[in-house]
């Protein structure tokens, strides 16, 4: 609607700075026209649209124009022979400050009007070229060049040239540089030529703008170095280091603070780590595995020793062989053995130079400090092992193998030496870590529940042995035997072991129950149960005590004393010979003979008769010289169940006879105790009875006493009572009349008292009460008085004697305005005094009386 009344409309009125596009419809061709004026449209032609403002681009804006007119050397539009605006199809053309404009027809705003841009300090733009151009300073730019424009400074684009990005300035702080990397062969700010993905350093402090082909890749900061660390660097490549060194591909090398105190890792260098200081003290060493030597270079498969005091760095390659060490402080009774790996010189004990070979063994002892050289490896510190009188220690040489024991002295093993372990049985070694003592704990078959005891197999085996007993050793290199005889130590020889007793035990005898490796000499006593069988096959079972002994004559004589260990099992031994001895004796006696005579028989059969045919006292095995001195009998059972059973009925039967006996004799005699108990009771109840009587005679004669004693005085209780009875009556009232005296006078005082309180309150209420009256008037005139003195003061004396003669001088002014010298008025009343009143008449004024002074 809006165009097609445009269309109609014949007059339009173009203001300032506006512009219309005209359409003449017979040629086709579109002209400008330009107010301010007023256009009379043709029928022939037609306006594209209404009036539009004109471009107006403000000084340091720009704009860019799409499809732009030709224009001639005096910057006049170009038109073709039709009358139309000559265009340049798909150029563009940036046009800065100027007078407003129109746009011709085909020409288009490709951007609209801009601010320039601004580029701040430290700040470029990356410019790409798109065409082939020539610029204002006469440089040649190639399609695809590029170039930074650096700030401060403004902008002005161009249609051949592309805005890229922005580049800000990087601030390099101390103790900081920026990595840079060359994205195309070009030159640096130093004009030093860089390859396509070369990279270097920047450590100049301050803002750096990188070049058009430099690109930031990171900001290294520096490692700040102190005296206790140094930095560890790898060369990644080879290059020339800050300080002019050429460095190899794979080198490392350390950067300490005397060399820089803040280093900043080049870009073909890796930074390995922080190494830290090694300090050692003057009691410290260390050996370092392949030193650098002189030149720089590790030498590989050697060692060095650094002894204290003193502070290093490890070199890259070095290493520490069994970190820091102190040195050895030997005492007097202590020592080093010595390895040589290397062959050397070196100086003994005694200052003498000593040539020493690969594989020497030597010692050297306290008191001395020893740090070992590079050649010298320390095998072992060896420590003074003190030994008592009881104590030892087996000692191997390594050389020969002889193992021997040191015992009651203190020894250091030498270089050739070494503790040899004695190895024993495990019966003999549980046996000596049990802990039992031999005589007290002979009885106890028990196995200890607490963990056993670790022996150290070095020290010499030693043995208590305790009194009255005997333990056999045997050496099995010189193949004999010894017997010590308590109370005795034993200590063992290193080809010697202990003779392990097994012997029989528990009630009836069982073989190897008992292991021991100490013999108990005795009196000492043993228990067995056997069966034995009568004549007429009565069957017995029979728990018999032995008393024994071994009879050793002479404790010196290695043949008698070996006896005793010549028998294994003598427990064994002697109950089977014992049995065998009563079974015989009992086979040939009927049950009830040896029911009768059973110690007799078994203690005949045991010990035998002399040539006398008196009984033994003793009967002694010749083999082992055990002695049996006793034989008890404990319990005789008889093994068949009716032999058991008669035997238990002829019991019961004796029992039972001597049981009748016994209860006949008891019923005797509690019979005639009864008789004799019955006579003192008769002759008791007849003295009872006599007393009974005498009692009651008495009871009768008192009864009588107090009839009379309850009749007179009856009478004496009752005036008696009437007679208190007034009396506390009186005492009552009397008691009475004084506690209400004292109550009227607490009643009374009380009272007083309170008037008192009230009239003192009420003095001190009118008395706080005048003083608060007194005192308000007071403030009240002391008020008064100051509005007073301020008002005069605020007044102003001047003003108040104004105040003052205000009516008599208007009053002066008045009668002078009437002509008058004087005048009196008066009410008629008031007395007037007519002396001084005549002087005022006549113009006369007093004379002031002056004063007189001190003088007169």
């Amino acid at each position: 609607m809006a165009s097609r009344r445009m269309a109609e409309e014949s007059i339009y009125r173009i203001p300032p700075y506006h512009y219309i596009h005209v359409l003449d419809q017979n040629t086709n061709v579109a002209r400008v026209e330009i107010g301010p004026k007023t256009y009379i449209r043709q029928d022939n032609e037609r306006v594209l649209f209404p009036p539009e403002k004109m471009i107006v681009v403000p000084p340091r804006h720009y704009c860019i124009i799409q499809n732009p007119v030709v224009r001639d050397d005096d910057l006049k539009v170009v038109f073709d022979e039709l009358g139309q605006a000559k265009l340049r199809h798909a150029d563009q053309e940036v046009r800065l400050a100027q007078d407003p404009f129109p746009l011709h027809p085909g020409e288009e705003v490709r951007q609209t009007v801009s601010p320039l841009q601004i580029v701040l300090p430290n700040t470029a733009l990356r410019l790409q070229a798109l065409l082939d151009f020539e610029s204002e300073s006469g440089e040649k730019r190639v399609a695809g060049d590029e170039w930074i424009f650096e700030g401060p400074g403004t902008y002005i684009p161009q249609k051949e040239v592309e805005v890229v990005e922005t580049i800000q300035a990087t601030v390099i702080r101390h103790n900081q540089a920026i990595r840079l990397r060359a994205r195309k062969e070009t030159r640096d700010r130093e004009g030093t030529k860089r390859f396509t993905g070369e990279e270097w350093l920047v450590k100049k402090v301050g803002a750096y703008l990188p070049g058009v082909y430099e690109e930031v890749v990171d900001i290294v900061d520096a490692i700040v170095l102190t005296e206790k660390n140094a930095l560890h660097i790898r060369a990644s490549r080879t290059f020339k280091d800050d300080n002019g060194i050429v460095r190899k591909t794979g080198e490392e090398w350390l950067v300490t603070m005397k060399d820089t105190e803040a280093h900043i890792p080049n870009v073909y260098e890796e930074v390995v780590g922080i190494i830290d200081i090694t300090t050692l003290n003057s009691r410290q060493y260390c050996v370092i595995l392949d030193p650098v030597g002189p030149n720089g270079k590790p030498q590989l498969g050697q060692k060095k020793v650094v002894k204290g005091e003193k502070s290093f760095f490890l070199q890259p390659g070095e290493l520490l062989e069994s970190g820091i060490q102190d040195v050895y402080i030997l005492s007097e009774e202590e020592g080093l053995v010595l390895k040589a790996n290397e062959a050397f010189k070196d100086v003994d004990e005694n200052g003498k130079e000593v040539e020493r070979r690969p594989g020497d063994r030597w010692m050297i002892r306290g008191p001395l400090d020893y740090v070992p050289p590079a050649e010298v490896e320390v095998l072992l510190k060896r420590q003074a092992i003190p030994l008592d009188e009881n104590e030892g220690i087996y000692v191997r040489d390594i050389k020969s193998g002889k193992v021997r024991a040191v015992i009651g002295e203190t020894y250091m093993l030498t270089q050739d030496e070494e503790l040899w372990e004695k190895v024993l049985p495990g019966n003999v070694e549980a046996l000596l870590m049990a802990g039992k003592d031999p005589l007290a704990d002979r009885s106890d078959r028990s196995r200890g529940t607490e963990e056993p005891k670790v022996r150290d197999k070095t020290r010499v085996v030693s043995y208590r042995v305790p009194h009255n007993a005997a333990v056999q050793v045997y050496d099995y290199r010189e193949k004999k035997s010894r017997v010590v005889f308590g109370p005795e130590m034993v200590m063992l020889g290193p080809d010697e072991q202990f003779t392990v007793l097994s012997l029989s035990g528990d009630t009836p005898k069982r073989s190897n129950v008992i292991k021991t490796i100490c013999l108990l000499l005795g009196p000492d006593f043993c228990t067995d149960i056997i069966n034995i069988e009568t004549a007429d096959h009565a069957r017995l079972q029979l728990k018999l005590s032995y008393n024994w002994h071994f009879e050793v004559k002479d404790q010196k004589d290695e043949a008698d004393a070996a006896k005793i260990f010549s028998v294994p099992d003598f427990v064994g031994d002697a109950c089977k010979a014992i049995a065998s001895r009563i079974r015989g004796a009992v086979a040939s006696v009927n049950f009830d003979d040896f029911h009768k005579n059973s110690n007799r028989i078994i203690c005949s059969a045991v010990f035998g008769f002399d040539d006398n045919m008196k009984l033994r006292s003793s009967f002694r095995f010749v083999q082992n010289s055990l002695v049996i001195t006793s034989v008890d009998i404990q319990t005789v059972e008889p093994v068949d169940q009716r032999t058991r059973d008669s035997l238990q009925k002829s019991v019961q039967l004796a029992i039972e006879i001597t049981t009748n006996s016994q209860e006949a004799a008891a019923r005797h005699e509690a019979e005639r105790l009864e008789q004799e108990a019955r006579g003192r009771l008769e002759r008791q109840k007849i003295s009872d009875q006599a007393e009974a009587e005498r009692a009651r005679k008495e009871l009768l004669e008192l009864e009588a006493l107090s009839t009379a004693v309850e009749s007179t005085g009856a009478a004496k209780a009752e005036a008696q009572s009437k007679a208190e009875a007034a009396r506390i009556e009186g005492e009552g009232a009397v008691q009475q009349a004084k506690l209400k005296a004292e109550a009227l006078e607490i009643e009374t005082n009380a009272e007083l008292m309170r008037l008192s309180k009230a009239r003192e309150h009420e003095l001190g209420f009118l008395s706080a009460k005048n003083k608060l009256e007194t005192e308000k008037v007071k403030e009240l005139a002391e008020i008064e008085v100051k509005k007073f003195h301020e008002m005069v003061a605020s007044i102003g004396s001047t003003t108040l004697r104004d105040i003052a003669m205000a009516g008599p001088e208007l009053q002066v002014k008045l009668l002078k305005g009437l002509g008058l010298q004087s005048t009196l008025i008066t009410d008629g009343s008031t007395p007037i005094n007519l002396f001084s009143t005549a002087h005022g008449l006549l113009g006369m004024v007093p004379k002031s009386i002056e004063p007189k002074s001190d003088d007169e």
